[in-house]
């Protein structure tokens, strides 16, 4: 990893944006890039990569998506298609237009990376002095959340994705190698409208109770199959 400076938003994205939301309150990845800038620097994540081998995605910029990731209630599959698909994104993490993202593997690697190396609080701390510093939160006070629990929100969600696909493709197996097993003992009209969709294209429940419930649902759907 080489630290550098976040580049400002791309000027044709930047005008999407302002033609966009004009007289209009502008989303928040577009407020937190106007108001705090490059909020997370590459340097403050630089023990925790190599200064050799191949170019990986800016770490601090990995932290901005972590954390609106954990703002939106998305899975790593949704916060890679959020980069590569919104505008207010792009404009916070300074992409152009034809920009690829990256793969959506990137995100668990750099959480793993963070931990490795004990620096879960750094998002939190970085954040929390910056808000102080433009007036946005009081000095001192309990203002403060474990950045430990944004990590562990997102990790969830990931792990009731994958439990929710795998339903789908178990059922999707039997299907092809059983039909009329299929057609008997399951309510196929039910479990389509359930499991016919990817798990990734509908936003997973922000309440932890309902998606406990979830992933009680996906576990005994399993086993039924």
């Amino acid at each position: 990893m080489e630290p550098r400076s976040w580049p400002e938003p791309a000027p044709e994205v930047a005008r999407a944006v302002r033609a966009k939301y004009s007289g209009r309150q502008v989303p928040l990845p577009v407020a937190v890039r106007d108001r705090l800038g490059e909020l997370f620097a590459d340097a403050e994540f630089a023990e925790a990569f190599a200064v050799t081998g191949p170019r990986g995605w800016s770490p601090g910029r990995l932290a901005l998506v972590t954390v609106l990731q954990m703002a939106e209630n998305l899975t790593d599959r949704q916060a890679a298609e959020a980069v590569r698909d919104k505008l207010s994104w792009s404009y916070a993490l300074g992409l152009g237009l034809e920009d690829p993202g990256f793969d959506i593997h990137v995100l668990s690697q750099f959480r793993t990376r963070v931990a490795a190396h004990g620096l879960e609080e750094k998002v939190l701390d970085l954040l929390v002095a910056r808000l102080v510093e433009q007036d946005l939160l009081a000095a001192g006070g309990k203002q403060r959340t474990d950045s430990t629990h944004v990590v562990a929100a997102v990790r969830d969600l990931n792990r009731l994705e994958l439990a929710g696909e795998a339903v789908r493709a178990a059922l999707e197996a039997l299907t092809c190698a059983d039909p009329d097993w299929v057609a008997q003992s399951v309510d196929v009209a039910s479990w389509s409208r359930r499991y016919g969709p990817r798990v990734d294209s509908r936003r997973l429940p922000t309440s932890r109770t309902r998606q406990q419930k979830l992933a009680v649902d996906f576990t005994r759907a399993t086993a039924g199959t």
